[in-house]
């Protein structure tokens, strides 16, 4: 059910660009979509590039790293493509069996590339220098901070379906069935861990991808039960979106699937052109002045 994680500032990648369009509260602010090249649910991370924004910490409360899945034998590949390329990094780990190499980009954000030991058939996403063989798929997992786990497991267990599978010291490992990748949620209990900063270099939230809005609804009956706040639907265009905090701290979505990325750009097309929200459409032109110039290499 894992399907996206939010996190500030941009940075290319070697993902696609799905979607170019503006954040739905600051219309003045860039909403980068990347993912595979279809924008399949479990492969979509996206960013808001704001200029001077402070620098945030990672601590209890937040999701503190991304993991992607990568083909078996690809590290050695990307060991040497991050040397080349100048990207601190740190491989040789092992964690529940799985090899991975774990490095941070420009602004702070904790990423891994894992050797996932689960048979992970999703086609990662192509370029001139990576082929499929060493592509990156998707999201393979993330990891939550936390100062006791046991309230938000009872969140993941009880409303989410998921099952504890894995023990490493203070580092717990739930799945859930529901879906075949992108379905591994880790949490890192750490006692005397101060708070995070949720700001430039660290995770927004994490996304749960659920099929419909009925199942979204659903859902949403589930978490009021548990006394937690939860936002009313959301339609987000691409998709609705329900939000609430976890006991934890973290910031979860529910999102649906539905109607996809393809609404206002074909597939062959996404990410191509800036996609504005309805009620912004009327303020195109001055909203594409305000917004900083692109640049890509």
């Amino acid at each position: 059910m894992l399907s996206a994680i939010s996190i500030f500032i941009p940075k290319l990648s070697d993902c696609a660009l799905v979607k170019k369009t503006v954040n739905f509260d600051d219309p003045q602010t860039y909403h980068f979509y990347f993912g595979n090249q279809v924008g399949t649910p479990g492969t979509i991370l996206t960013f808001f590039p704001w200029t001077n924004v402070r620098q945030g910490k990672n601590g209890a409360g937040m999701a503190t790293e991304i993991g992607y899945s990568v083909p078996k034998g690809s590290l050695e590949f990307w060991k040497a493509r991050f040397e080349k390329l100048n990207i601190h990094h740190h491989s040789g780990d092992e964690r529940f069996g799985e090899q991975y190499i774990t490095f941070q980009d420009p602004d702070g954000l904790w990423l891994n590339l894992i050797e996932s030991k689960q048979n992970d058939q999703r086609k990662g996403w192509e370029t001139a220098e990576i082929k499929t063989d060493v592509a990156i798929k998707g999201f393979h997992s993330v990891t939550l901070t936390l100062n006791n786990i046991k309230a938000t497991a009872a969140i993941l267990t009880g409303v989410f379906g998921y099952q504890q599978v894995a023990l490493d010291d203070n580092l717990y490992r739930y799945q859930t069935d529901a879906v075949e990748n992108a379905a591994i949620v880790d949490l890192l209990e750490m006692p005397q861990a101060p708070r995070g900063l949720n700001a430039g270099g660290t995770n927004h939230h994490v996304a749960f991808r659920v099929k419909d809005e009925e199942t979204l609804m659903a859902f949403r009956e589930k978490i009021v039960a548990t006394g937690l706040h939860i936002t009313e639907k959301i339609n987000r265009d691409y998709f609705f979106s329900l939000y609430f905090r976890e006991p934890g701290g973290v910031l979860f979505e529910i999102a649906t699937d539905n109607p996809g990325f393809a609404t206002d750009e074909t597939i062959e097309n996404l990410g191509s052109s800036l996609q504005l929200p309805d009620r912004y459409e009327a303020m195109r032109d001055e909203i594409e002045k305000g917004l900083p110039e692109l640049q890509t290499n």
